[in-house]
């Protein structure tokens, strides 16, 4: 009976739990109703799947670079370099599934490098897949087209650059990062000779136009953190650039047009300048869009510059 007693006086005690009367009298104790309490941001976070661990992933899962920016350039070289060649044929397909695969090699390569005393069979293995792949297409055209081999011969270049920044820890610094863009648009050139047979003038220039717009995102970047903020830098890279595009216009190897694409990446650079404050300190999704549109913006003109007036009716 007391027990009994002790479990009433805690029931009523609840605040949770009110008396009420019963149609009998007797009084009876209820629950009210408990609003719905908004979800809090740790619980909805809670609730979200998590996200896999790259030890999580099976083996057999390819591997993807998560750098999407470089995807960009490589989609700009593909563009530039066949919008130059006028012209799409099987062995530009080829091309850029080489060079899409040679991309894709470099990033569990250096993965693996940086965990050198561990072995990581997904990465080893889609290194070696990915540069088999690229490596036996790149022989095939060559064999096709021979100036490809020294075009794959720069790749592979720029590729031993980069292993030996990595072994260096040096591979975010300016030097190796303004590398590896030359190095991915070197498509551009690969493309188009792949397509055409021949190397010009023009496709060296507009190897070099598309290396120099793509390697100023470097400097606009680098400008968020602390120890690579200063101005300078970017406004020598900017400077020389122009420089040189001027040169190449005035030797003919690029047209008036096409050396004038490089303006949208001096004013990318103008409006960061202006808007620093918010650029340094927005979140770098913003950022990403920002370097997305301009990188659209050029890619579209700078191969509607070597597009012929009027195309050719079939």
């Amino acid at each position: 009976m007391n027990k009994m007693t002790h479990q009433s006086i805690a029931l009523v005690d609840d605040p949770l739990l009110l008396p009420t009367a019963s149609p009998t009298g007797q009084t009876s104790l209820i629950s009210p109703p408990v609003a719905s309490r908004p979800i809090s941001q740790s619980t909805s976070q809670s609730l979200r799947p998590k996200r896999m661990r790259n030890s999580e992933i099976p083996w057999y899962h390819p591997t993807i670079s998560p750098e999407h920016g470089i995807l960009f350039v490589l989609m700009g070289s593909f563009l530039t370099g066949a919008a130059l060649a006028f012209d799409w044929s099987s062995d530009t397909t080829w091309a850029c599934m080489t060079a899409f695969l040679g991309l894709q090699a470099e990033h569990p390569l250096v993965v693996q490098i940086k965990k050198r005393r561990q072995l990581q069979p997904r990465y080893a293995l889609w290194a070696v897949l990915y540069g088999s792949a690229a490596l036996g297409l790149t022989v095939w055209l060559s064999l096709r087209h021979p100036v490809l081999w020294w075009i794959a011969g720069g790749a592979i270049a720029a590729l031993a650059i980069d292993i030996w920044a990595v072994f260096q820890r040096r591979q975010k610094s300016v030097t190796t990062e303004i590398i590896m863009f030359t190095a991915i648009c070197l498509s551009t050139v690969f493309i188009y000779s792949a397509t055409t047979g021949t190397l010009t003038g023009q496709a060296l220039g507009f190897w070099l136009l598309n290396s120099l717009f793509f390697s100023s995102a470097v400097y606009t970047i680098k400008l968020r953190k602390n120890k690579t903020s200063a101005l300078k830098p970017g406004l020598i890279y900017h400077g020389v650039a122009v420089l040189i595009l001027g040169g190449l216009y005035g030797f003919g190897v690029l047209s008036l047009f096409s050396a004038l694409t490089f303006a949208i990446a001096l004013l990318k650079f103008a409006f960061i300048i202006w808007q620093r404050e918010w650029y340094c300190n927005c979140h770098f999704g913003h950022v990403a869009r920002l370097e997305t549109y301009f990188a659209l913006t050029y890619i579209f003109l700078a191969a509607l510059t070597v597009l012929p007036a009027r195309l050719p009716v079939t």
